[in-house]
Protein backbone atom coordinates (compact mmCIF):
# COMPACT_ATOMS: atom_id res chain seq x y z
CA UNK A 1 0.00 0.00 0.00
CA UNK A 2 1.65 3.36 -1.53
CA UNK A 3 0.79 6.74 0.69
CA UNK A 4 1.69 10.37 -0.50
CA UNK A 5 4.27 12.05 1.64
CA UNK A 6 5.22 15.96 1.34
CA UNK A 7 6.73 17.32 -1.97
CA UNK A 8 5.44 14.52 -4.24
CA UNK A 9 7.20 11.57 -2.44
CA UNK A 10 6.07 7.33 -2.17
CA UNK A 11 6.20 5.61 1.38
CA UNK A 12 4.85 2.14 1.53
CA UNK A 13 2.08 1.59 4.00
CA UNK A 14 2.40 -0.39 6.88
CA UNK A 15 -0.09 -2.81 5.99
CA UNK A 16 2.66 -5.68 4.99
CA UNK A 17 3.51 -8.89 7.06
CA UNK A 18 6.55 -8.62 9.48
CA UNK A 19 8.75 -10.76 7.16
CA UNK A 20 8.91 -9.14 4.05
CA UNK A 21 11.96 -7.21 3.31
CA UNK A 22 9.36 -3.78 1.95
CA UNK A 23 8.02 -3.30 5.47
CA UNK A 24 11.70 -3.83 6.98
CA UNK A 25 12.61 -0.90 4.48
CA UNK A 26 9.03 1.54 5.33
CA UNK A 27 10.42 2.65 8.22
CA UNK A 28 13.32 4.31 6.14
CA UNK A 29 11.24 5.88 3.69
CA UNK A 30 9.55 9.49 3.25
CA UNK A 31 13.05 11.11 3.32
CA UNK A 32 14.33 13.63 0.19
CA UNK A 33 16.15 11.23 -1.31
CA UNK A 34 12.96 8.86 -2.61
CA UNK A 35 11.89 10.94 -5.65
CA UNK A 36 9.57 9.82 -7.90
CA UNK A 37 9.56 12.42 -10.76
CA UNK A 38 12.29 12.72 -13.59
CA UNK A 39 14.95 15.68 -13.20
CA UNK A 40 15.34 17.58 -16.20
CA UNK A 41 16.51 21.17 -16.13
CA UNK A 42 16.92 21.76 -12.62
CA UNK A 43 13.30 20.90 -12.04
CA UNK A 44 11.42 17.76 -11.07
CA UNK A 45 8.46 16.98 -13.16
CA UNK A 46 6.19 14.13 -14.25
CA UNK A 47 5.89 12.55 -17.63
CA UNK A 48 3.73 12.82 -20.01
CA UNK A 49 0.17 12.16 -18.98
CA UNK A 50 1.43 11.66 -15.41
CA UNK A 51 2.60 8.20 -16.81
CA UNK A 52 4.47 5.58 -14.19
CA UNK A 53 5.38 2.50 -13.66
CA UNK A 54 6.29 -0.01 -10.86
CA UNK A 55 9.56 -0.49 -8.99
CA UNK A 56 9.53 -3.77 -7.62
CA UNK A 57 11.14 -5.35 -4.50
CA UNK A 58 12.96 -8.23 -6.10
CA UNK A 59 13.45 -10.18 -2.80
CA UNK A 60 9.27 -10.54 -2.40
CA UNK A 61 8.37 -8.80 -6.16
CA UNK A 62 5.82 -6.47 -4.15
CA UNK A 63 5.57 -2.99 -5.38
CA UNK A 64 8.28 -0.29 -3.28
CA UNK A 65 7.16 3.00 -5.29
CA UNK A 66 6.38 3.86 -8.45
CA UNK A 67 8.57 6.62 -10.92
CA UNK A 68 8.12 8.92 -13.90
CA UNK A 69 7.49 7.17 -17.11
CA UNK A 70 9.56 8.74 -19.35
CA UNK A 71 9.34 8.26 -23.39
CA UNK A 72 10.99 9.76 -26.74
CA UNK A 73 9.97 13.32 -25.68
CA UNK A 74 10.91 13.68 -21.91
CA UNK A 75 14.45 12.03 -23.45
CA UNK A 76 14.25 15.08 -26.26
CA UNK A 77 13.54 17.20 -23.10
CA UNK A 78 16.53 16.75 -20.76
CA UNK A 79 18.68 16.37 -24.40
CA UNK A 80 17.80 20.42 -25.00
CA UNK A 81 18.33 20.80 -21.27
CA UNK A 82 21.99 19.56 -21.11
CA UNK A 83 22.72 21.47 -24.42
CA UNK A 84 21.05 24.51 -23.34
CA UNK A 85 23.58 24.38 -20.18
CA UNK A 86 26.74 22.92 -21.89
CA UNK A 87 28.33 26.77 -22.74
CA UNK A 88 28.19 28.35 -18.97
CA UNK A 89 29.39 24.56 -17.69
CA UNK A 90 32.32 24.26 -20.17
CA UNK A 91 33.06 27.86 -19.36
CA UNK A 92 33.40 26.88 -15.80
CA UNK A 93 37.02 26.88 -14.37
CA UNK A 94 38.10 23.63 -13.57
CA UNK A 95 38.23 24.37 -9.64
CA UNK A 96 34.49 25.66 -10.05
CA UNK A 97 33.42 22.37 -11.44
CA UNK A 98 36.31 20.50 -8.74
CA UNK A 99 34.16 21.85 -5.98
CA UNK A 100 30.80 20.87 -6.83
CA UNK A 101 31.42 17.67 -7.91
CA UNK A 102 33.44 17.30 -3.72
CA UNK A 103 30.21 19.02 -2.38
CA UNK A 104 28.23 16.36 -3.81
CA UNK A 105 30.77 13.67 -3.04
CA UNK A 106 30.17 15.07 1.04
CA UNK A 107 26.50 14.75 0.78
CA UNK A 108 26.96 11.11 -0.80
CA UNK A 109 28.74 10.18 2.54
CA UNK A 110 26.58 12.63 4.91
CA UNK A 111 23.60 10.51 3.34
CA UNK A 112 25.74 7.06 2.59
CA UNK A 113 23.03 4.98 5.42
CA UNK A 114 19.96 6.01 3.15
CA UNK A 115 21.66 5.88 0.03
CA UNK A 116 22.33 2.12 1.42
CA UNK A 117 19.21 1.57 1.83
CA UNK A 118 17.97 2.82 -1.37
CA UNK A 119 19.86 0.15 -2.98
CA UNK A 120 19.22 -2.90 -0.91
CA UNK A 121 15.32 -1.83 -1.41
CA UNK A 122 15.73 -2.03 -5.29
CA UNK A 123 18.38 -3.93 -5.95
CA UNK A 124 17.94 -6.86 -3.05
CA UNK A 125 22.09 -6.77 -2.57
CA UNK A 126 22.88 -7.07 0.88
CA UNK A 127 22.98 -3.66 3.27
CA UNK A 128 26.51 -3.97 3.84
CA UNK A 129 27.14 -4.55 0.16
CA UNK A 130 25.18 -1.59 -0.56
CA UNK A 131 26.96 0.80 1.87
CA UNK A 132 30.20 -0.69 0.49
CA UNK A 133 28.64 0.46 -3.50
CA UNK A 134 27.63 3.77 -2.02
CA UNK A 135 31.44 4.56 -0.71
CA UNK A 136 33.14 3.14 -4.15
CA UNK A 137 30.46 5.06 -6.01
CA UNK A 138 30.90 8.34 -3.51
CA UNK A 139 34.76 7.21 -4.44
CA UNK A 140 34.42 8.51 -8.35
CA UNK A 141 33.33 11.73 -7.93
CA UNK A 142 36.33 12.75 -5.29
CA UNK A 143 38.54 11.22 -7.83
CA UNK A 144 37.39 13.04 -10.77
CA UNK A 145 36.88 16.20 -8.56
CA UNK A 146 40.75 16.19 -8.58
CA UNK A 147 41.15 15.39 -12.39
CA UNK A 148 38.60 18.19 -13.24
CA UNK A 149 42.05 20.18 -12.56
CA UNK A 150 44.36 17.75 -14.02
CA UNK A 151 43.36 17.59 -17.71
CA UNK A 152 46.41 18.92 -19.60
CA UNK A 153 47.37 19.84 -22.70
CA UNK A 154 50.19 20.38 -24.79
CA UNK A 155 53.09 22.32 -26.23
CA UNK A 156 54.61 20.21 -29.20
CA UNK A 157 58.24 21.59 -30.81
CA UNK A 158 57.72 22.57 -34.40
CA UNK A 159 60.47 22.21 -37.36
CA UNK A 160 59.55 25.79 -37.94
CA UNK A 161 60.77 28.62 -36.23
CA UNK A 162 58.03 30.86 -36.85
CA UNK A 163 55.59 28.55 -35.22
CA UNK A 164 54.11 27.18 -32.30
CA UNK A 165 51.94 24.24 -31.53
CA UNK A 166 49.39 24.06 -29.03
CA UNK A 167 47.11 21.05 -28.33
CA UNK A 168 44.14 22.15 -26.39
CA UNK A 169 41.88 19.51 -24.09
CA UNK A 170 38.02 20.39 -24.41
CA UNK A 171 35.11 18.66 -23.46
CA UNK A 172 33.17 17.13 -26.38
CA UNK A 173 29.63 18.18 -25.21
CA UNK A 174 26.06 16.41 -24.14
CA UNK A 175 26.58 12.98 -23.13
CA UNK A 176 23.87 10.28 -22.91
CA UNK A 177 24.44 7.76 -19.85
CA UNK A 178 22.90 4.36 -20.20
CA UNK A 179 23.31 2.83 -16.61
CA UNK A 180 22.36 -0.97 -15.09
CA UNK A 181 20.71 -2.26 -12.43
CA UNK A 182 23.56 -4.36 -10.60
CA UNK A 183 25.29 -1.19 -9.63
CA UNK A 184 22.52 1.66 -9.74
CA UNK A 185 24.50 4.33 -7.72
CA UNK A 186 28.57 3.16 -8.60
CA UNK A 187 28.08 2.44 -12.48
CA UNK A 188 26.42 6.20 -12.61
CA UNK A 189 28.91 8.62 -10.63
CA UNK A 190 31.71 6.21 -12.68
CA UNK A 191 30.27 7.78 -15.87
CA UNK A 192 29.11 11.22 -15.08
CA UNK A 193 32.27 12.31 -12.59
CA UNK A 194 34.44 12.12 -15.31
CA UNK A 195 31.98 13.86 -17.59
CA UNK A 196 31.54 16.53 -15.47
CA UNK A 197 34.80 17.12 -14.91
CA UNK A 198 35.23 17.99 -17.90
CA UNK A 199 32.93 20.33 -18.57
CA UNK A 200 30.47 17.92 -19.97
CA UNK A 201 26.72 18.12 -19.34
CA UNK A 202 24.74 14.24 -19.28
CA UNK A 203 21.28 13.12 -19.64
CA UNK A 204 21.03 9.89 -17.28
CA UNK A 205 18.87 7.16 -17.99
CA UNK A 206 19.18 4.48 -14.95
CA UNK A 207 18.44 0.90 -15.41
CA UNK A 208 13.86 -0.05 -15.60
CA UNK A 209 14.33 -2.24 -12.01
CA UNK A 210 16.62 0.53 -9.99
CA UNK A 211 15.93 4.14 -10.51
CA UNK A 212 15.35 5.22 -7.39
CA UNK A 213 19.33 5.63 -6.73
CA UNK A 214 19.87 7.79 -10.23
CA UNK A 215 16.81 9.78 -8.51
CA UNK A 216 18.83 10.26 -5.03
CA UNK A 217 22.28 11.20 -6.54
CA UNK A 218 19.80 13.80 -8.49
CA UNK A 219 18.59 15.19 -5.14
CA UNK A 220 21.97 15.23 -3.99
CA UNK A 221 23.37 16.76 -7.08
CA UNK A 222 20.70 19.70 -6.93
CA UNK A 223 21.58 19.76 -2.96
CA UNK A 224 25.19 20.04 -4.12
CA UNK A 225 24.26 23.54 -6.42
CA UNK A 226 25.14 21.37 -9.76
CA UNK A 227 23.72 23.93 -12.10
CA UNK A 228 20.53 23.16 -13.68
CA UNK A 229 20.54 21.08 -16.62
CA UNK A 230 24.12 20.02 -16.06
CA UNK A 231 22.94 16.96 -14.59
CA UNK A 232 19.77 15.06 -15.90
CA UNK A 233 17.75 11.85 -14.81
CA UNK A 234 15.16 9.86 -17.01
CA UNK A 235 13.72 6.95 -15.64
CA UNK A 236 11.81 5.00 -17.81
CA UNK A 237 9.73 1.66 -18.15
CA UNK A 238 10.94 -1.72 -19.87
CA UNK A 239 8.52 -1.32 -22.95
CA UNK A 240 9.55 2.89 -23.40
CA UNK A 241 13.74 1.77 -23.06
CA UNK A 242 14.05 1.28 -27.02
CA UNK A 243 12.87 4.53 -27.71
CA UNK A 244 14.48 6.86 -25.03
CA UNK A 245 17.72 4.71 -25.72
CA UNK A 246 17.02 5.72 -29.42
CA UNK A 247 16.32 9.16 -29.08
CA UNK A 248 20.04 9.39 -26.42
CA UNK A 249 21.74 7.48 -29.42
CA UNK A 250 20.46 9.70 -32.37
CA UNK A 251 19.89 12.95 -30.91
CA UNK A 252 22.45 15.17 -33.34
CA UNK A 253 22.68 17.56 -30.38
CA UNK A 254 24.23 14.07 -27.96
CA UNK A 255 27.97 13.62 -28.62
CA UNK A 256 28.84 10.79 -26.83
CA UNK A 257 27.47 8.06 -25.45
CA UNK A 258 28.21 5.62 -22.16
CA UNK A 259 26.46 2.78 -21.61
CA UNK A 260 27.06 -0.34 -19.56
CA UNK A 261 25.31 -3.60 -19.70
CA UNK A 262 25.28 -6.83 -22.08
CA UNK A 263 26.83 -6.94 -25.46
CA UNK A 264 24.03 -7.32 -27.36
CA UNK A 265 22.14 -4.42 -26.63
CA UNK A 266 25.51 -2.45 -26.71
CA UNK A 267 25.54 -3.29 -30.34
CA UNK A 268 22.16 -1.78 -30.76
CA UNK A 269 23.36 1.28 -29.01
CA UNK A 270 26.17 1.94 -31.64
CA UNK A 271 24.21 0.93 -34.19
CA UNK A 272 22.25 3.69 -33.49
CA UNK A 273 24.64 6.11 -32.70
CA UNK A 274 26.45 5.76 -35.89
CA UNK A 275 24.77 7.87 -38.54
CA UNK A 276 25.88 10.67 -36.05
CA UNK A 277 29.25 9.51 -35.41
CA UNK A 278 28.99 10.24 -31.40
CA UNK A 279 31.83 9.02 -29.46
CA UNK A 280 31.09 5.58 -27.58
CA UNK A 281 32.22 4.29 -24.45
CA UNK A 282 30.97 0.78 -23.94
CA UNK A 283 31.36 -1.85 -20.36
CA UNK A 284 29.64 -4.73 -22.03
CA UNK A 285 29.62 -8.31 -21.17
CA UNK A 286 32.25 -10.81 -19.65
CA UNK A 287 33.15 -14.28 -19.07
CA UNK A 288 35.53 -14.13 -16.73
CA UNK A 289 38.21 -16.95 -16.36
CA UNK A 290 39.54 -17.64 -12.74
CA UNK A 291 42.58 -19.84 -13.31
CA UNK A 292 44.33 -21.75 -10.07
CA UNK A 293 47.58 -23.34 -10.67
CA UNK A 294 49.31 -26.09 -8.68
CA UNK A 295 52.10 -23.53 -7.32
CA UNK A 296 48.58 -21.19 -5.91
CA UNK A 297 48.43 -21.00 -2.15
CA UNK A 298 45.19 -22.84 -1.95
CA UNK A 299 43.31 -20.85 1.00
CA UNK A 300 43.99 -17.39 -0.73
CA UNK A 301 42.91 -18.58 -3.73
CA UNK A 302 39.43 -20.34 -2.47
CA UNK A 303 38.97 -16.66 -0.43
CA UNK A 304 39.55 -14.86 -3.89
CA UNK A 305 37.02 -17.38 -5.70
CA UNK A 306 34.44 -16.84 -2.97
CA UNK A 307 35.22 -12.91 -2.83
CA UNK A 308 34.86 -13.11 -7.16
CA UNK A 309 32.29 -14.99 -7.60
CA UNK A 310 29.67 -14.81 -5.00
CA UNK A 311 29.45 -10.86 -4.61
CA UNK A 312 26.42 -9.28 -5.36
CA UNK A 313 25.23 -12.81 -5.94
CA UNK A 314 27.23 -13.11 -8.75
CA UNK A 315 25.69 -10.52 -10.11
CA UNK A 316 28.74 -8.43 -11.45
CA UNK A 317 30.25 -8.27 -14.91
CA UNK A 318 33.83 -8.56 -13.58
CA UNK A 319 33.03 -11.81 -11.25
CA UNK A 320 34.31 -15.48 -12.17
CA UNK A 321 32.20 -17.30 -14.74
CA UNK A 322 35.07 -20.15 -15.13
CA UNK A 323 37.22 -21.90 -12.84
CA UNK A 324 40.17 -23.50 -14.46
CA UNK A 325 41.67 -25.64 -11.27
CA UNK A 326 44.84 -27.50 -12.47
CA UNK A 327 44.66 -31.07 -11.70
CA UNK A 328 47.05 -31.51 -9.18
CA UNK A 329 45.02 -29.02 -6.67
CA UNK A 330 41.80 -29.77 -8.46
CA UNK A 331 40.03 -32.13 -5.91
CA UNK A 332 41.40 -30.08 -3.12
CA UNK A 333 40.44 -26.76 -4.42
CA UNK A 334 36.84 -28.14 -5.03
CA UNK A 335 36.54 -29.54 -1.50
CA UNK A 336 37.51 -26.28 0.28
CA UNK A 337 35.82 -24.20 -2.15
CA UNK A 338 32.64 -26.00 -1.13
CA UNK A 339 33.40 -26.14 2.39
CA UNK A 340 33.51 -22.40 2.60
CA UNK A 341 30.74 -21.89 0.91
CA UNK A 342 28.36 -24.16 2.95
CA UNK A 343 30.41 -22.03 5.86
CA UNK A 344 30.31 -17.94 4.37
CA UNK A 345 27.60 -17.91 2.19
CA UNK A 346 24.16 -16.97 3.89
CA UNK A 347 21.03 -16.81 1.33
CA UNK A 348 18.32 -14.40 2.66
CA UNK A 349 16.59 -10.87 3.07
CA UNK A 350 19.68 -7.74 1.78
CA UNK A 351 18.49 -6.41 5.43
CA UNK A 352 18.90 -8.74 7.49
CA UNK A 353 22.91 -8.16 9.03
CA UNK A 354 23.26 -11.94 8.57
CA UNK A 355 22.79 -12.14 4.67
CA UNK A 356 25.78 -12.47 1.83
CA UNK A 357 23.40 -13.48 -0.52
CA UNK A 358 20.43 -11.80 -1.82
CA UNK A 359 17.96 -12.32 -4.24
CA UNK A 360 18.31 -11.98 -8.01
CA UNK A 361 17.05 -8.89 -9.75
CA UNK A 362 14.18 -11.10 -11.62
CA UNK A 363 12.72 -13.75 -12.70
CA UNK A 364 14.49 -14.16 -15.91
CA UNK A 365 17.59 -14.25 -13.89
CA UNK A 366 17.13 -17.47 -11.85
CA UNK A 367 15.95 -19.12 -15.15
CA UNK A 368 19.31 -18.46 -16.78
CA UNK A 369 21.43 -19.56 -13.86
CA UNK A 370 19.04 -22.68 -13.78
CA UNK A 371 18.95 -23.46 -17.50
CA UNK A 372 23.20 -23.54 -17.45
CA UNK A 373 22.71 -25.73 -14.43
CA UNK A 374 20.41 -27.95 -15.98
CA UNK A 375 22.78 -28.07 -19.44
CA UNK A 376 25.53 -28.77 -17.78
CA UNK A 377 24.04 -31.51 -15.88
CA UNK A 378 22.81 -33.16 -18.95
CA UNK A 379 25.94 -33.28 -20.32
CA UNK A 380 27.87 -34.60 -17.39
CA UNK A 381 28.40 -32.14 -14.89
CA UNK A 382 27.76 -32.87 -11.32
CA UNK A 383 26.25 -30.47 -8.48
CA UNK A 384 28.34 -30.85 -5.92
CA UNK A 385 26.44 -28.14 -3.83
CA UNK A 386 23.64 -26.25 -4.30
CA UNK A 387 21.65 -26.42 -7.30
CA UNK A 388 18.24 -24.89 -6.76
CA UNK A 389 15.97 -22.36 -5.69
CA UNK A 390 16.16 -20.97 -1.68
CA UNK A 391 13.16 -21.54 0.49
CA UNK A 392 13.58 -17.61 0.99
CA UNK A 393 11.74 -16.73 -2.10
CA UNK A 394 11.08 -17.62 -5.54
CA UNK A 395 13.75 -15.13 -6.79
CA UNK A 396 16.54 -16.48 -4.14
CA UNK A 397 19.17 -19.44 -5.94
CA UNK A 398 21.49 -21.35 -3.39
CA UNK A 399 25.17 -20.79 -4.26
CA UNK A 400 26.27 -23.61 -6.43
CA UNK A 401 29.24 -25.14 -7.59
CA UNK A 402 29.62 -27.65 -10.18
CA UNK A 403 32.17 -30.15 -11.23
CA UNK A 404 32.99 -32.59 -14.34
CA UNK A 405 32.47 -29.27 -16.47
CA UNK A 406 33.83 -29.00 -19.95
CA UNK A 407 34.27 -25.97 -22.21
CA UNK A 408 31.30 -27.45 -24.07
CA UNK A 409 28.79 -26.69 -21.40
CA UNK A 410 26.60 -23.61 -21.96
CA UNK A 411 28.32 -21.93 -18.60
CA UNK A 412 31.24 -21.91 -19.56
CA UNK A 413 30.73 -20.26 -22.67
CA UNK A 414 28.05 -17.88 -21.39
CA UNK A 415 27.98 -15.44 -18.60
CA UNK A 416 25.80 -17.17 -16.08
CA UNK A 417 25.52 -13.44 -13.71
CA UNK A 418 24.47 -15.43 -11.07
CA UNK A 419 25.50 -17.49 -7.88
CA UNK A 420 27.28 -20.55 -9.95
CA UNK A 421 30.94 -21.72 -10.21
CA UNK A 422 30.97 -24.21 -12.12
CA UNK A 423 35.07 -26.19 -12.06
CA UNK A 424 36.82 -27.33 -14.87
CA UNK A 425 39.96 -29.34 -14.74
CA UNK A 426 43.23 -28.52 -16.85
CA UNK A 427 46.71 -30.09 -17.12
CA UNK A 428 49.10 -27.31 -18.38
CA UNK A 429 49.73 -23.73 -18.29
CA UNK A 430 49.01 -23.90 -22.10
CA UNK A 431 45.44 -25.48 -22.05
CA UNK A 432 44.38 -22.79 -19.20
CA UNK A 433 45.50 -19.96 -21.20
CA UNK A 434 43.81 -21.45 -24.27
CA UNK A 435 40.51 -22.30 -22.60
CA UNK A 436 40.45 -18.57 -20.78
CA UNK A 437 41.08 -16.89 -24.30
CA UNK A 438 38.71 -18.59 -26.35
CA UNK A 439 35.75 -16.26 -26.16
CA UNK A 440 34.84 -13.21 -27.88
CA UNK A 441 34.83 -11.22 -24.97
CA UNK A 442 37.61 -10.29 -22.60
CA UNK A 443 36.80 -7.64 -19.58
CA UNK A 444 38.19 -9.69 -16.56
CA UNK A 445 40.65 -12.49 -15.87
CA UNK A 446 41.93 -13.63 -12.60
CA UNK A 447 44.62 -16.32 -11.74
CA UNK A 448 46.40 -17.62 -8.93
CA UNK A 449 50.42 -18.96 -8.45
CA UNK A 450 53.62 -18.73 -6.79
CA UNK A 451 55.63 -18.82 -9.62
CA UNK A 452 56.70 -15.59 -10.72
CA UNK A 453 57.71 -16.09 -14.41
CA UNK A 454 54.59 -18.15 -15.01
CA UNK A 455 52.91 -14.83 -13.91
CA UNK A 456 54.36 -12.78 -16.06
CA UNK A 457 53.36 -15.14 -18.89
CA UNK A 458 49.61 -15.73 -18.36
CA UNK A 459 49.47 -11.61 -17.24
CA UNK A 460 50.32 -10.70 -21.03
CA UNK A 461 48.99 -13.45 -22.61
CA UNK A 462 45.37 -13.43 -20.89
CA UNK A 463 43.22 -11.98 -23.25
CA UNK A 464 41.37 -9.16 -21.36
CA UNK A 465 41.50 -5.60 -20.07
CA UNK A 466 41.86 -6.52 -16.32
CA UNK A 467 44.37 -9.05 -14.48
CA UNK A 468 43.74 -10.22 -10.80
CA UNK A 469 46.87 -11.85 -10.02
CA UNK A 470 46.39 -13.56 -6.65
CA UNK A 471 43.37 -11.14 -6.03
CA UNK A 472 39.21 -11.58 -6.58
CA UNK A 473 38.49 -8.14 -5.90
CA UNK A 474 40.24 -5.56 -8.41
CA UNK A 475 37.67 -2.41 -8.61
CA UNK A 476 39.16 0.98 -7.32
CA UNK A 477 38.62 4.64 -8.63
CA UNK A 478 42.37 4.95 -9.69
CA UNK A 479 42.67 1.89 -12.25
CA UNK A 480 41.61 2.06 -15.53
CA UNK A 481 38.33 0.01 -16.37
CA UNK A 482 37.21 -2.00 -19.08
CA UNK A 483 37.41 -4.69 -21.76
CA UNK A 484 38.82 -5.82 -24.96
CA UNK A 485 36.97 -7.23 -27.65
CA UNK A 486 33.51 -7.77 -27.62
CA UNK A 487 33.33 -6.74 -23.83
CA UNK A 488 33.45 -2.81 -24.39
CA UNK A 489 35.50 0.59 -25.74
CA UNK A 490 37.16 2.46 -23.58
CA UNK A 491 38.19 2.65 -19.80
CA UNK A 492 36.21 4.39 -17.20
CA UNK A 493 37.87 5.51 -13.73
CA UNK A 494 41.29 6.14 -13.09
CA UNK A 495 43.19 9.57 -15.17
CA UNK A 496 42.23 7.91 -18.52
CA UNK A 497 38.27 8.10 -17.10
CA UNK A 498 38.42 11.69 -19.09
CA UNK A 499 39.43 10.72 -22.18
CA UNK A 500 35.87 9.59 -23.76
CA UNK A 501 34.79 12.77 -22.45
CA UNK A 502 37.11 14.97 -24.32
CA UNK A 503 37.97 16.27 -28.00
CA UNK A 504 41.88 16.99 -28.65
CA UNK A 505 42.18 19.94 -30.57
CA UNK A 506 45.30 21.10 -32.52
CA UNK A 507 46.21 25.02 -32.70
CA UNK A 508 49.13 25.90 -35.37
CA UNK A 509 50.20 29.88 -34.36
CA UNK A 510 52.14 30.86 -37.07
CA UNK A 511 53.56 34.26 -38.20
CA UNK A 512 55.82 34.67 -34.94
Amino acid sequence: MLRRLHGGFWALGAAAGPCSAPRFYSSRLGSELLRSQAYIGGRWLDADGRAQFPVLDPASGQQLTAVADCGPQEAREAVRAAHSSLASWKAATSKERSNLLRKWYDLMLKNKDELARLITAENGKPLKESLSETLYAASFLEWFSEEARRVYGDVVPTSSPDRRILILKQPIGVASIITPWNFPSAMLTRKAGAALAVGCTVVVKPAEDTPLSALALAELADQAGIPAGVFNVIPSSKSKTPSVGEVLCTDPLVAAISFTGSTATGKILLRQACDTVKKASMELGGLAPFIVFDSADLDRAVAGALASKFRNTGQTCVCANRFLVQEGIHDSFVEKMVEAMQRDLRVGSGFDELTTQGPLINERAVQKVESHISDAVSLGACIVTGGKRHGSGATFFEPTLLSNVTTDMLCAQEETFGPLAPVLKFQTEEEAVTIANASNVGLAGYFYSSDLAQIWRVAEQLEVGIVGINEGLLSTPEAPFGGVKQSGLGREGSKYGVDDYLEIKYVCFGGL
